[in-house]
């Protein structure tokens, strides 16, 4: 079966100047893919041309610079795109943003910028070009990238978390359309993907714009993932057909995160309080739950 990534095909990834979005640019670039950067660093969006074309400069790179909450944005880049290129084949829609707030529950904005960026953005993204991911006769895909707080809903940052979990939401949604024949857009010659990185030391830690992974090394946190392994695993995990796609990191293995994972969901199942692992009534048991669940689960693998 053909890849995704492969020679001719055009990829769209919004993001895509630097993180984890320029790593999977980098990597469609070297398997001799047209791309299309969308990003609201412009300077970014220069420095990821460059070293695209670095890699083989006859393959076409095209840059849009745009805040992704703005709908007409989108549909501007497309009235240029679909003048190059008649469909897409691996659509990621990447870029986000995390900002805070002293006073979440008096702050609107807050909310609203959040899920404009976080949220909307990616539907803005879809509406827009998934008609061209339709359009293909190979295999293609859409990836959407989460966050694991959009899953286990950590206090702390409730704007960010619901952005998140609402991408998670979607893109179910968007899997299950694409695979079901009475949908209005079934094609299932088409995939969809929930990216969901650990801690990588991506824009959103400080290092902005497309960085070699040696620059990289010398200030990433220990812990951290450089974007090249996020896309590595990734890319494995889509080539795989996996929907879910939960990224380790170097403190954080799958055992502990899939043990992490099934307490949350406990809550509701157990009828625990919300958010019982940052309950001070449960939080030690949940801690020992999940440590022994997490070694379980290593015994098994």
């Amino acid at each position: 079966m053909a890849s995704i990534f492969r020679s001719g095909a055009v990829a769209l990834i919004s993001g895509g100047a630097s993180g984890v979005g320029f790593a999977f640019a980098a990597h469609c670039r070297r398997s001799g893919m047209h791309v299309a950067l969308l990003d609201i660093n412009a300077s970014s969006l220069s420095a990821a041309s460059s070293a695209l074309s670095a890699i083989d400069n006859k393959l076409l790179t095209l840059t849009y610079e745009l805040d992704v909450s703005d709908l007409s944005a989108w549909d501007a880049v497309k009235a240029d795109l679909s003048g190059k290129f008649q469909s897409i084949d691996f659509l990621m829609l990447n870029a986000g943003m995390s900002i805070r707030t002293t006073k979440p529950w008096g702050d609107a904005e807050y909310f609203h910028r959040t899920l404009g960026v976080n949220f909307f953005g990616m539907v803005h993204g879809l509406t827009t070009f998934l008609p061209m991911v339709l359009r293909t006769t190979g295999p293609s895909a859409v990836v959407l990238t989460g966050s694991k707080q959009g899953i286990t809903n950590p206090p702390g940052n409730p704007a960010y978390n619901a952005s998140k979990s609402a991408v998670k939401t979607v893109t179910e949604q968007l899997a299950h359309d694409l695979r079901t024949p009475s949908s209005s857009i079934y094609a299932p010659h088409v995939s969809a993907h929930l990216l969901v990185p650990g801690w990588t030391f991506t824009g959103l830690s400080g290092n902005v714009g497309p960085v070699a992974d040696e620059e990289a090394l010398k200030t990433k946190p220990r812990g951290a993932w450089l974007p090249s392994q996020v896309c590595e695993y990734g890319v494995d995990k889509i080539e795989k057909g996996q929907f879910y796609i939960i990224c380790p990191d170097t403190d954080v293995d799958e055992s502990l995160d899939n043990a992490r994972m099934t307490w949350a969901i406990g809550d509701i199942t157990e009828g625990r309080s919300a958010l019982s692992r940052w309950d001070d009534k449960v939080k030690d048991e949940a801690a020992e739950w999940i440590k022994k669940d997490a070694e379980r689960r290593r015994g098994k693998m």
